[in-house]
């Protein structure tokens, strides 16, 4: 028998990992920070979550079979890390009818939309948030409702913000107020904020886990961290310690790690994927230092990811033997 040569564009060889698999590990990346989350605030972590993991599983599985009139997609697990991403995005006295709304977003509008997974421009979870933020402001930065009395009613980022800012506006570098700072909470979870942003230790763990099961690359989160690390560091005049506050506060190191880093919604390669994150870092600290938000992960995340397809362009490698 004569030898057949097939002709096909790439990919040529295909890696072993699968959606499911990849899904599974970044659930399982996830879990020390709900764990530390649900010890911390209580047991309504643990219903908000499975609320928002519900909601997003119910609607994908919905709108797949009835409006697209397809076969459902929710076994590859990606409608349980949007669902677990959204519900870590929220305060923990949300009522859990908004968390379904967000979920009908996440999923509906920021997913499925577009044509389910692989389609979508956006991060499905943080379009969930930003309409939440926007369409219920109050519920969105409540920090006290049913929030145990062992922690601030401030967030971390909050208290972050006092110590460099008087009420004026003008960064003052406030030494005493900074002392109140709880760097050992950040790092544990006893600082108030979102389900999944309180214990950076966690998030840090679980990101390694990502990186060691090379789900994900160092080029994002270093990228991204770093450079809202240097560029606080600026800002603050070179006060360290006061630049590691930033950076331990808020939702820097879960949209590091988790967020930044969804596959669809960031670059392909290793240059544009260090442009991304720098892109984000430097966002974020322009938000965070002159905007009217005190947080500006979510925005920085979103707003690149606008701007992802020209980094692929201007990033992709050049085939062989193609013109330039």
């Amino acid at each position: 028998m004569a030898t057949r040569l097939f002709a096909a564009p790439s990919p040529h060889i295909h890696g072993g990992e699968k959606t499911r698999r990849i899904m599974l590990d970044v659930i399982l990346a996830l879990v020390p920070a709900l764990a530390v989350s649900t010890y911390v605030m209580g047991w309504r972590v643990l219903l908000l979550t499975g609320v928002a993991v519900a909601g997003c599983v119910v609607f994908e599985y919905l709108i797949s079979r009835l409006l697209l009139k397809r076969g459902s997609t929710i076994g590859d697990l990606s409608a349980i890390v949007t669902g677990v991403l959204f519900a870590f995005n929220l305060p923990v006295g949300i009522p859990w009818w908004i968390v379904l709304i967000g979920a009908v977003v996440a999923i509906g509008v920021g997913k499925m939309t577009f044509g389910g997974l692989g389609c979508n421009p956006f991060n499905p979870a943080l379009t969930g948030r930003i309409f939440l933020l926007i369409a219920y402001p109050v519920q969105m930065t409540d920090w006290t409702t049913n929030v145990p009395d062992t922690i601030s009613g401030s967030t971390a980022l909050a208290e972050v913000k006092y110590s460099t800012y008087d009420v004026a506006g003008n960064i003052v570098l406030d030494r005493m107020n900074l002392e109140s700072v709880d760097f050992l909470g950040m790092f544990g979870g006893t600082m108030n904020g979102s389900l999944g942003e309180i214990a950076s230790l966690a998030l840090i763990l679980g990101g390694l886990y990502l990186l060691w099961r090379k789900v994900i690359t160092w080029h994002i989160p270093v990228a991204f961290i770093g450079t809202t690390f240097l560029l606080t560091l600026l800002i603050v005049g070179g006060d360290v310690e006061m630049a590691v506050a930033w950076i331990l506060s808020g939702g820097l190191m879960i949209g590091a790690f988790f967020m930044a880093t969804d596959y669809v919604t960031s670059p392909s390669t290793a240059k544009g994927k260090l442009i991304f994150g720098i892109g984000a870092g430097v966002i974020t600290v322009l938000i965070r230092f002159f905007g009217g938000y005190p947080e500006g992960v979510s925005f920085a995340i979103l707003l690149m990811n606008i701007v992802n397809p020209y980094i692929d362009s201007l990033t992709a490698r050049k085939l062989f033997g193609g013109k330039k």
